[in-house]
């Protein structure tokens, strides 16, 4: 097939150092590449891809010092997908809702894979109006506030099976990885390592709308002795990271739409302890890999069972539920759906849906 691809700005594909989406449009590029797929990648300049990159911008826009408006970028990189639209079989956008105005009024199919957050208030008359953009979830608990979107499929985020070693002991840590900010409740896991008397590593960014936050809430905390706070990380230091955790923490306080982190920590063979918000019970769905928890006590509990934990299952768990081949996969049925059906059906497209337990059919 010819596949468009169209990444965010905000970071290249894939990150130099922090960024979800922009590593989930790598691995996805890459692999249906490697499958023979004649793919495009709608990116930043700095972008490193084996696809075609067309340039949105000459490098990513947090790492561009003159970047202002990081809003002008993604309407002229919508207006060139728009004017090469008739090159693809498919266009599928990660950009979130930008290009809705423009793709109603193209022939090409389309489809948009949803990264965010959806129970904001300002979406549901957004989705009530463009109820005919079909549209992919990347849990089923994403999906909850706006049900009468045009649902495609669920599919789970995967990564290529090569890209984090299996580590069959740790080193005795606790780790916690991803952003410093009220909803990823970075102080929970702090009070969660002292509670245990466990080390804790903290890999993390923190964005400038957070640093208020940090400097007030967190970086007081980040003073006791137990706590090795290592910054903001890119991908070379995770797999060490990770693979020597004794457990991640994911203490989130949110309605969480995938959690990345959880399946590369499982992918190094580390457990998981998780707060029981947005889709964690639908990733952590084996508690021979972890533990989903509703409280303090609870984690503190998992924590000091940690080491009954077998970490070869986590690592098995990850290869029969979170490789990318299973996610392109997903991804090419939805693709040749939209194809087929010419146009999109509003409301009433057969889903394609990628979250069935390890084994099933795929």
């Amino acid at each position: 097939m010819r596949i468009a691809q169209v990444a965010p700005l905000h970071e290249s594909v894939p990150p130099h150092q922090y960024g979800g989406t922009e590593r989930v449009v790598s691995y996805l590029t890459e692999e249906l590449v490697r499958q023979g797929h004649d793919v495009t990648l709608f990116a930043s300049g700095d972008s490193d891809t084996t696809a075609r990159l067309v340039k949105g911008s000459d490098r990513s826009l947090r790492l561009h010092d003159e970047a202002v408006d990081t809003m002008a970028p993604h309407l002229l990189l919508i207006e060139e997908v728009y004017r090469r639209a008739d090159q693809f079989d498919v266009v599928h956008f990660h950009i979130d809702y930008l290009h809705y105005p423009v793709s109603r009024r193209q022939n090409t199919p389309h489809v948009t894979t949803l990264h965010g957050r959806l129970d904001l208030p300002e979406l549901r008359p957004l989705y009530h109006e463009y109820d005919d953009m079909p549209v992919v979830s990347i849990s089923d608990a994403q999906r909850r506030p706006l049900r009468g979107a045009n649902w495609q499929a669920t599919v789970y985020h995967g990564l290529p099976p090569s890209l984090y070693r299996f580590r069959p002991t740790s080193d005795g840590y606790l780790a916690f990885l991803g952003r410093i900010s009220p909803e990823k409740r970075v102080d929970r896991a702090i009070d969660i390592a002292q509670a245990t008397d466990r080390p804790l590593k903290i890999a993390a960014k923190v964005d400038p709308v957070d640093q208020d936050y940090f400097a007030s809430e967190i970086e007081p905390l980040m003073k006791a002795s137990f706590v090795e706070y290592l910054g903001e990380i890119g991908e070379a230091e995770k797999e060490a990271l990770l693979g020597g955790a004794a457990a991640l923490l994911f203490p989130i306080d949110w309605p969480e739409p995938f959690g990345l982190v959880m399946i590369e920590a499982l992918a190094c063979g580390t457990p998981v302890i998780a707060y029981r918000r947005g889709s964690v019970p639908e990733v952590l769905a084996d508690e021979r890999i972890g533990a989903v928890v509703s409280s303090r006590a609870e984690a503190v509990r998992a924590v000091r069972r940690i080491d009954q934990i077998e970490r070869r299952a986590c690592r098995a768990y990850f290869e029969e539920r979170f490789q990318v081949e299973r996610m392109a996969r997903a991804y090419l049925r939805a693709y040749r759906h939209l194809v087929s059906a010419s146009v999109p059906s509003v409301g009433g497209a057969e889903e394609v849906h990628d979250s069935s337990p390890p084994g099933s059919p795929s």
